[in-house]
Parts: structure tokens; C-alpha cells; sequence
């Protein structure tokens, strides 16, 4: 079980430039302005408690994330941020998606790579053949005919462990996995562009599931 982290930290602003920033304890910004490198004060102390929410509470439904072959580490780790703000339990990583070993997730996630499980997989066909013998619904996120507005999901569909699948930014999910999904969703959009960002698109899915 994971102990209760307290996480103290102060705000500044510099006397010189007026720069105000927050610094927590050990960040290599130190005392002076990272702007200007001048003198700062502190104008305000917080001690803030980060409680991780318990996981697999009862009546809450698994949930976990799928990446196939997303290319951008900042993307993976913004959607790694928001999976632990939405109580997803586990994201799967798999063919080129990058790992939180890659530095770039780990400051787009800001640690919430140390709160959400993950694991690396080169071929996302057969981690889902083997999470439906293992009863987990399948949904993916995708434009296709098959797909249905993500905010009429169902509540049925809630009532087991369920996967939200993305794929790459440019070519979107593999089409035999999409082939295996239970269900495919599509975000309803009303201006020229017919697509959001794969970390934004994950966040608005994720909440219209967490309903």
C-alpha cells in the first residue's frame, strides 16, 4: 500500500524581474528567479496533502488505457496525467509509444507515472486477444462508420473492466484492433478540424466515461 505523501511548497516572486513561481521542495529552481536569476521572497507557504485516491473502490469500474504506437513522449505523458486524474488503474505501451524511462513522459506527466501502473508490449493485437479471455470490454477511440458518439457510451458497458484504446496521431488505431473492440467511439466535433489532439481527445473520453 502506498503511504500518504505530503507535499510542501512555497510560493515566490522575485524582487527583481517580478517573476512569481512556485518551489517545492528539492527543485533545482532554488531560491533565485529562473528568469533573471535575481533575489525572491516568499510571499505564500502550502502544505498540501496528495492523498492517491483508493484504487478499485466498490462499484468503481477498472478502467486502463491502451497506446499503440503513439509517437509523442508529451502526448504519452499527458494522457498518463489525466489516466490517473480519471482513476484509470493501468496503461499498456505498446509498439513505438514511449515509456516514462523516456524523460520527456516523466515531465509531461509531472509523477503520475509513480501513481498508475504500466507496462511495455510490442504487439497491442495480442495484449487485447488476452485481456478479452480475461473479460475486460474493449473501446477504442476512433473516426469510423462503426463508431458512436462517445457521450451516449453506455452504462452497461461500465459494468466490467473496460480498455480505451488510442492509436497513432497520424494513422489512428491498427484497423484489426478496432476489429476486436466491443465498442468504437468518436468525439462529436463542430468546427473545420475532424480531429483533437490524441492527449486532449484521451482527457474528453475519459471523462465521458468516468459519468
Amino acid at each position: 500500500m502506498r503511504a500518504m505523501s505530503v507535499l510542501s511548497f512555497e510560493i515566490r516572486v522575485c524582487q527583481n524581474c517580478g517573476l512569481r513561481y512556485p518551489l517545492t521542495e528539492g527543485h533545482p529552481f532554488g531560491a533565485r528567479c529562473p528568469h533573471c536569476l535575481g533575489e525572491t521572497r516568499v510571499v505564500l507557504k502550502k502544505e498540501m496533502d496528495e492523498e492517491t485516491q483508493a484504487k478499485n473502490k466498490k462499484g468503481e469500474t477498472i478502467k486502463a488505457v491502451l497506446l499503440d504506437n503513439i509517437r509523442s513522449a508529451w502526448n504519452v505523458g499527458s494522457i498518463l496525467r489525466s489516466a490517473d486524474g480519471f482513476g484509470f488503474q493501468h496503461a499498456y505501451l505498446c509498439g513505438i509509444t514511449p515509456t516514462p524511462e523516456v524523460n520527456a513522459v516523466r515531465k509531461t506527466s509531472l509523477g503520475a507515472e509513480n501513481y498508475i501502473t504500466w507496462s511495455a508490449h510490442k504487439d497491442a493485437v495480442n495484449v487485447v486477444y488476452k485481456l478479452k479471455l480475461e473479460g475486460w470490454k474493449i473501446a477504442a477511440l476512433e473516426e469510423d462508420a462503426r463508431a458512436v458518439s462517445i457521450v451516449q457510451h453506455s452504462e452497461s458497458t461500465l459494468q466490467s473492466p473496460i480498455v480505451l484504446m488510442l492509436g497513432n496521431e497520424v494513422t489512428g488505431i491498427d484497423p484489426q484492433l478496432l476489429d476486436l473492440a466491443d465498442q468504437i467511439y468518436y468525439i462529436p466535433m463542430h468546427g473545420q478540424k475532424r480531429s483533437f489532439n490524441v492527449a486532449n481527445a484521451f482527457s474528453i473520453a475519459a471523462y465521458a466515461l468516468s459519468q
